[in-house]
């Protein structure tokens, strides 16, 4: 599902910040979503009052003309800089991707981001707008979730080995696009996104004690450091080490 982010045309940022100043309240009536629009240097153009809160600032206006590097808890803002950058830089679209956001105080959020490009009639990008959305408790009223509240118990049960699609389905006695689809409705994730978020909820917790790295991948179901190490990197912006560190400080 795309994300509901602005996609009209404007000559400039101002106009377009201009024509949301009405709505800007609806943004803040979201208390589970991050909502923010960023300049082509990367900077807060407008935020809402989700974002204030988490990062602990006085008010809006104090995060506006910041990039996310000056604001978010040491070692992660970069990592959040340079994904704006990837998008401004050629437009690129990021869709349903799986982050763990540490806020302040160290407060870790597992969220759904979303970011697109902003351009203006000639095609220009004039700067980008994004959305992470909190990962929600699972939905037990839908009629598939006994269903798929084995398939979630089966992943976090054995998440320290492969854990193939075939075998979910057949837990589940659901087809591959039943699962999927049902899988999304519910816990708003794909079936290896749940898997993706029992590894690395299990390994961000043992990074915060005495455990060497090696060791971490192998319980958390990889094969070698470097394959813990990127896949760890891709959902939270850090390296096993730097989430260490970050947490030490």
């Amino acid at each position: 599902m795309h994300s509901p982010l602005p996609t009209a045309l404007y000559d400039d940022l101002p106009t377009l910040l201009g024509s949301l100043r009405q709505i800007e309240p609806l943004f803040d009536a979201m208390p589970e979503v991050v909502f923010f629009i960023k300049d082509a240097a990367t900077r807060y153009a407008l935020v809402n009052q989700t974002l204030v809160q988490r990062l602990g600032a006085r008010n809006k206006q104090s995060l506006l003309g910041m990039t996310a590097e000056q604001v978010f808890p040491a070692n992660f803002g970069p990592s959040y800089t340079a994904q704006d950058r990837r998008v401004l830089k050629d437009g690129s679209r990021l869709d349903d991707q799986l982050e763990l956001h540490l806020y302040y105080g160290n407060q870790p959020i597992w969220c759904l981001t979303h970011k697109l490009a902003l351009r203006n009639p000639a095609g220009e990008i004039i700067g980008l707008a994004g959305i992470s959305r909190d990962v929600q408790l699972p939905q037990s009223s839908h009629p598939a979730y006994p269903k798929l509240a084995a398939v979630d118990a089966h992943i976090r049960e054995h998440f320290a080995r492969p854990i193939s699609l075939a075998e979910l389905t057949t837990l589940a006695g659901l087809s591959v696009a039943q699962l999927e689809r049902h899988c999304k409705r519910i816990f708003q994730l794909t079936p290896r996104q749940m898997i993706h978020k029992a590894r690395l909820g299990e390994a961000s917790r043992l990074l915060q004690q005495d455990v060497p790295i090696t060791e971490i991948a192998l319980r958390c179901g990889y094969t070698d450091h470097s394959a813990f190490s990127r896949q760890f990197r891709a959902l939270t912006g850090l390296s096993p080490s730097q989430f260490r560190l970050s947490h030490q400080r």
